[in-house]
């Protein structure tokens, strides 16, 4: 049996500055559009940190950083009533990039599964669970808050997945080619 891996203290560092980033990318640095007293739609770049978190450090932290970073973003700038369902969610959104990604063989890893590794969750999340949420919880029509999310993710999820592989490669000390893979 595997003994659970330990994070480094470089580790919680990375963790720490990248929920710090999501909180402002998430609570200041993104457009966010109210349907009604709702924030019914929201644009921006905050989930990166956690996708990145995901993928580089494991699915374990993706899961800490998406988590921790609601709930201290929800402490530092609330934005309406505290709801477990939206930290269940960013939770959910660090863990599985990580999980899927690691679950693929390293010698198989490379820009397209680092890409389904953050389609497959994102799409299943944001565009999906999360307007059903705010429909059940707030009453707003699906209709209203499912289409611009997948519009967003068009744009998005190449974003994430360039910048992750860009950053990895970086911090492993590898070159990385457009199209392929990373090499040392």
């Amino acid at each position: 049996m595997k003994e659970a891996r330990r994070f480094s203290t470089r580790d919680v560092a990375i963790m720490g500055l990248l929920i710090g980033m999501n909180i402002v990318l998430t609570r200041v640095a993104s457009l966010r559009i109210a349907i009604g007293s709702v924030e019914g739609i929201r644009i921006g770049f905050g989930q990166l940190p956690v996708v990145f978190g995901s993928l580089y450090l494991g699915p374990l932290a993706g899961a800490v950083i998406g988590g921790l970073g609601d709930l201290v973003g929800y402490w530092v700038n609330p934005m309406g009533p505290y709801m477990p369902h939206f930290t269940v969610t960013s939770t959910l959104s660090g863990l599985l990039p990580g999980l899927i990604y690691h679950l693929i063989p390293s010698n198989r890893r490379g820009l397209w599964t680092m890409g389904i590794s953050i389609a497959l969750p994102h799409l299943a999340i944001s565009c999906v669970t999360v307007p059903l949420l705010i429909q059940h919880l707030f009453s707003l029509p699906i209709g209203v808050t499912m289409p611009p999310r997948f519009i967003a993710a068009a744009f998005t999820i190449p974003a994430y997945t360039l910048v992750c592989r860009m950053l990895i490669a970086r911090l492993s000390g590898a070159t990385v080619t457009f199209l392929g893979g990373c090499r040392p």
